[in-house]
């Protein structure tokens, strides 16, 4: 089943209209790659998904339900279903590991047992290979490891679907493999959902089941990665296989 189904959706700020009547599905189990040019409208997409900002109109269905309207239920739904790990992991350098990675649980659940809370918190860093870093501040943190770490609060709630912005931004090859291969192992043992952002040609070959191409503010191409990059279409074979595309 789908996990996220959006219908006729028009994605902008006020008069300005960035993406126009997107539908498409995100199923579950699986990593979803958004990608396209540099402002195709990538990061107005995780936001309006994510919840940071409404759709102009359009239909938006999480789990079957519809959130499109941003009323305080749909929103408190969103936000209980779904883990952001933002570009520039946004810890905050004051508060250690442990901290960071407790304060979804801290702002949606303030009676959640402190108990429960260290055992949950000391699980999501063992899942992201962090085990020995709860006392550390982000700040004595490489940049891999402070991805890791957004990605262990991204996940700390169990959320049915976690939205990575630009993952491995600033990052050098060999972390940045580390990480597809962190979320591909996150897919595989526990069954997650990503959906994640990202031009870097490698990171989408290593990941992605399904790509979600943007250009010209519509859906260029939605489906599987292998019949993006077997298809005849000048402008994906330019995109992903950097093929002269004389045409664009």
């Amino acid at each position: 089943m789908d996990i996220i189904r959006v219908k006729s959706l028009d994605i902008g700020y006020g008069a300005s209209v960035i993406l126009k009547n997107l539908s498409f599905e995100i199923p579950r189990g699986e990593v979803t790659v958004v990608s396209g040019e540099s402002g195709s409208g990538k990061s107005s997409l995780l936001k309006t998904l994510a919840g940071l900002i409404p759709p102009l109109s359009g239909e938006m269905y999480l789990a079957g339900e519809r959130v499109d309207f941003f009323s305080e239920k749909s929103l408190r739904l969103l936000y209980q279903k779904i883990g952001v790990l933002y570009q520039n992991s946004a810890m905050l350098n004051s508060m250690t590991l442990y901290e960071n990675v407790s304060l979804p649980i801290r702002m949606h659940h303030p009676d959640f047992p402190r108990q429960k809370e260290a055992e949950l918190v000391r699980a999501m860093l063992s899942r992201v290979g962090l085990q020995g870093g709860l006392d550390k501040y982000p700040f004595e943190l490489s940049g891999g490891m402070r991805k890791r770490a957004a990605l262990a609060r991204a996940m700390v709630l169990d959320p049915e679907i976690v939205f990575c912005d630009e993952p491995s931004a600033g990052l050098d090859p060999i972390t940045s493999a580390g990480l597809d291969e962190l979320l591909l192992d996150l897919k595989v043992k526990h069954g997650m959902t990503f959906v994640v952002i990202t031009h870097e040609l490698r990171s989408i070959a290593r990941i992605a089941d399904r790509v979600l191409v943007l250009k010209d503010a519509a859906i260029n191409f939605a489906g599987r990665y292998q019949d993006a990059i077997a298809a005849r279409d000048p402008y994906l074979r330019a995109f992903f296989l950097r093929e002269a595309d004389h045409d664009h």
